[in-house]
């Protein structure tokens, strides 16, 4: 096994809990009826949130955290 790989793997529980800090901590995005999956530096969200802006948000405060390649944002958005 690489050392490359070794770090990347050894990192997915530390990426793991930056984005759940990431996501609890955000004021406009409520925790609660998220959900989310990390595979090799890639964030997948699920659940449903109130707009249109709390989808971006959750998104885009992911984004910017390291180790994060990229997100696939299936947030759904539910107007009750």
């Amino acid at each position: 096994m690489s050392t490359a790989l070794l770090s990347r793997e050894q990192s997915l529980p530390a990426l793991h809990e930056k984005v759940s800090s990431a996501l609890n901590q955000n004021p406009y995005v409520s925790s609660r009826n998220l959900r989310f999956e990390t595979s090799e530096g890639r964030v997948t969200l699920h659940g449903q949130v109130s707009s249109w802006y709390q989808k971006q948000m959750a998104q885009e405060t992911l984004l910017r955290l390291e180790g994060v390649d990229g997100v696939e944002n299936r947030l759904e958005v539910c107007w009750s």
